[in-house]
């Protein structure tokens, strides 16, 4: 079973729990090979866990916000997997909102910057995020999310070989699914409505598929809980999916989810806006070592047929 990160470091290199909780959030900790400043991220017990008491902490550079588009109600920016959106009640200090203010102070010379959050994407994922940057916007933004007129794209690399190569999920999702994780419910008229959209873009042998998925609503898990539901969970995802599967051949750190697309009719300005963001260096190592181990297989187009006229 998956144990928090401080918990595992605690126990593995015996450290107090306090002790082993700072030396997460002081960047002193890597997973698989990579930083991890979550204490409570999820990991495997046999995962490769590494401890550098002397690694000082995370640079400023590493604390930058990379700002993808910017007007003068919003910026859209890539947000670093590991990093939150917002501080949770333990109040962490190095957050997305916390980045993009120091952005407006120190670029934009505003000496009390406003930001507004209107939707999130997970720790754990990477990928674009829109903040608003003006009060007057926030209204117009949010109703804009709230009417599905945001058209918002992932990738992903799940487990497994699909039958079909595009589809669409309507299941409902529910708070508690019966294991105590959000799930989808089968029982009609109980849960959330929730809409996906997936395409598959390539193949690696039986083992993995990268996927493309468009959201339709945007519920929290909705992505990883959906993939789940079909038996395709989303690599490294510690979480979703069924207990007991066997062990996916390559260890990631992270569900291997990457929010690539954004794009809408800016509300106030009429202006169509599509922002799009590279995944990042190691979501690209997973596809390129899946491609190495297995091969890849680029799905088929698909093909529209015109109907025959009388």
């Amino acid at each position: 079973m998956p144990e928090r990160l401080d918990k595992l470091v605690s126990e593995r290199f015996q450290l107090s729990r306090r002790v082993a909780r700072e030396a997460v959030e002081r960047g002193q900790v890597d997973v698989e090979g990579v930083r991890q400043l979550d204490p409570g991220f999820e990991v495997e017990p046999d995962a490769a866990v590494t401890f550098d008491p002397n690694r000082p902490r995370p640079g400023k550079v590493e604390r930058r916000v990379n700002v993808l588009y910017e007007d003068r109600d919003v910026m859209i920016v890539d947000k670093p997997a590991g990093l939150l959106v917002q501080p949770t009640p333990a109040r962490e200090r190095d957050t997305l909102l916390e980045r993009a203010g120091r952005y407006q102070i120190h670029k934009r010379g505003v000496k009390k910057p406003y930001v507004g959050i209107v939707h999130r994407i997970d720790q754990h994922t990477s990928g674009v995020v829109l903040l608003v940057t003006n009060p007057k916007a926030m209204r117009p933004f949010q109703d804009l999310f709230r009417a599905r007129a945001v058209d918002r794209e992932y990738l992903a690399v799940v487990e497994g070989v699909f039958l079909t190569i595009e589809g669409r999920i309507d299941l409902p999702l529910v708070d508690h699914a019966g294991d105590n994780r959000r799930g989808v419910s089968r029982v009609p008229g109980r849960g959330q409505s929730a809409t996906t959209h997936f395409r598959v873009i390539e193949s690696y042998g039986t083992v993995a598929s990268l996927v493309g998925i468009r959201l339709e609503t945007g519920r929290t898990h909705q992505i990883r809980i959906h993939m789940a539901a079909l038996d395709h969970t989303v690599v490294g995802d510690p979480i979703y999916g069924r207990r007991k599967r066997p062990k996916f051949p390559i260890r990631f750190p992270r569900q291997a989810l990457h929010a690539a697309t954004l794009g809408f009719e800016h509300p106030i300005t009429g202006e169509t806006v599509r922002v799009d963001a590279p995944p990042p260096p190691d979501f690209a190592g997973l596809v390129e070592q899946l491609t190495r181990d297995h091969g890849a297989t680029k799905a088929a187009p698909t093909v529209a047929v015109e109907p025959e006229r009388p």
